[in-house]
């Protein structure tokens, strides 16, 4: 998931409150959204490496990983982010926990920022940089560099988001449309990741369009303040054609 944005702690319904996009290549095996019958985690699953890069758990538990992009990053043979969310949600120690647990063997992984959420607050875990501290109630964003960097799309989208939780509804169209914007950054904007310009430009948006690689996956999570909520997925293809969508309550 290449952007995401949370309220943690504001919202007078909502414990959290998590919208983003999952950026990968088309070609990609994934799994749609569902509770897995091994675990009970409710996630889409990667079926390349079987890990998810966004779910709910049970009590409300919530997990999301970012990669970090670096162009200038060696190849790396370890171990699949896409197990750091899974650990969490599907085992049983608390977001505190796996977080300082994982800390340790945080840098046998690909560069990653991680975000665990429980009753009891958030966690963001990173390794490049390597960093672990707890967040503070409010709006907070990821794309693919430091927690809270200000890069155009994760600015529109966490201020899409404050804005929704400023108006109290229960529509979630204004989510969506953040989401799926496709407007681009002005040079200008755009950070310096070590890939060139051309390819900045087009991972700019919060949406991407494309053949080979783009948004593959929106999601919106909501959980109360009692541990229930949904977890809703919109399913993209090459080109960003609409390939689905499905809702699963962590109470049923």
């Amino acid at each position: 998931m290449c952007v995401v944005a949370f309220a943690q702690g504001i919202h007078p319904r909502w414990r959290l409150v998590l919208a983003g996009n999952r950026d990968e290549f088309h070609g990609r095996p994934t799994a749609p959204l569902e509770r897995w019958p091994d675990s009970g985690v409710i996630a889409g699953r990667d079926l390349q490496s079987g890990g998810t890069w966004v779910g709910l758990g049970t009590r409300g538990r919530v997990a999301v990983v970012t990669n970090v992009r670096d162009g200038y990053a060696q190849p790396h043979a370890g171990p699949s982010r896409g197990a750091l969310p899974t650990a969490f949600l599907a085992g049983s120690m608390d977001a505190a926990g796996t977080t300082d647990d994982l800390l340790a063997s945080a840098d046998a992984y690909a560069p990653f920022n991680l975000m665990l959420a429980d009753a009891a607050g958030s966690w963001h875990l990173g390794n490049h940089p390597r960093q672990r501290e707890p967040l503070a109630a409010g709006v907070h964003g990821i794309s693919n560099g430091r927690l809270d960097a200000p890069w155009p799309k994760t600015r529109h989208l966490t201020t899409a988001l404050q804005a929704w939780v400023e108006a109290d509804s229960d529509d979630l169209q204004a989510l969506w449309d953040a989401l799926a914007d496709e407007h681009g950054a002005a040079d200008a904007e755009l950070p310096d990741t070590g890939v060139g310009i051309e390819l900045e430009r087009r991972l700019s948006p919060a949406f991407i369009r494309g053949e080979t690689y783009g948004t593959r996956a929106s999601t919106i999570i909501a959980v109360d303040h009692d541990g229930r909520g949904f977890i809703h997925e919109r399913r993209f293809g090459p080109n960003g054609v609409f390939a689905g969508e499905t809702v699963v309550r962590n109470g049923e």
